[in-house]
């Protein structure tokens, strides 16, 4: 059955503190739209549609180098929003956004949202909140990027990306997104998620990937490896 507006939006972490007329708002002002795997939703340098909201399904954003490399900046997933930036700091689209599988987004389209900021205070407070926690998940991003080795990266997004103990961890079905994430290769993640798998840290199956000791793994994520 399908997910009606007004649920897609009280699951994001994002609008979380938006209730009553605010969140009334912004649900009369979705619009649903559906997307097939492999479908890209806009282009670095389009003006920003909107705010999307994931309902189901899972994006990636991602920098496209003239060289050609990628680098994968959020894999958006339930729940999770992406373009917020661009449209709240009034820029075209700093990057790609693609679906990795099909995707059902709420797109908040820019301007009955940037009206809707404008009319309610407590809104955009609630924003500006919302904001604070997404820059200091970047600055974390950054720091994981440059004082952590690939065994603390890999750590330390299990333990985000995981939602409850014990609970298996569907991962994309292309791990190089995650590797490019992380600034790491194909290879090296591999090469971690075995070691992290021989010393019973983890578990991979069919039903996706299991964190079996959460404190092992948050001792890594701070830069302590208990085997070479």
């Amino acid at each position: 059955m399908p997910l009606e507006n007004a649920e897609i939006l009280a699951a994001c972490a994002f609008f979380s503190e938006v209730d009553g007329a605010s969140r009334k708002r912004l649900v009369r002002m979705a619009v649903r739209r559906d997307y097939r795997k492999g479908e890209t939703i806009f282009r670095e340098g389009d003006p920003a549609p909107g705010v999307f909201v994931v309902g189901s399904g899972l994006v990636r954003v991602f920098k496209l180098a003239p060289s050609g490399k990628e680098h994968v900046l959020h894999l958006a997933g339930p729940g999770m929003t992406f373009a917020e930036v661009a449209v709240l700091g009034n820029f075209p689209c700093p990057a790609f956004a693609e679906t990795l599988e099909e995707t059902v987004c709420l797109l908040l389209p820019v301007e009955p949202f940037m009206r809707a900021l404008r009319d309610d205070h407590q809104l955009s407070l609630q924003i500006l909140s919302s904001m604070g926690v997404w820059v200091k998940s970047l600055v974390s991003l950054l720091e994981d990027i440059v004082l952590r080795d690939a065994a603390g990266r890999v750590a330390g997004y299990l333990l985000q990306t995981q939602a409850e103990q014990g609970a298996a961890i569907s991962l994309p079905g292309l791990k190089r997104h995650i590797a490019s994430h992380l600034n790491l290769t194909s290879e090296t993640l591999s090469r971690t998620l075995r070691r992290l798998r021989d010393d019973r840290l983890i578990r991979e199956d069919d039903s996706g990937l299991v964190i079996l000791d959460a404190p092992g793994l948050r001792r890594i994520a701070e830069g302590y490896f208990p085997r070479i």
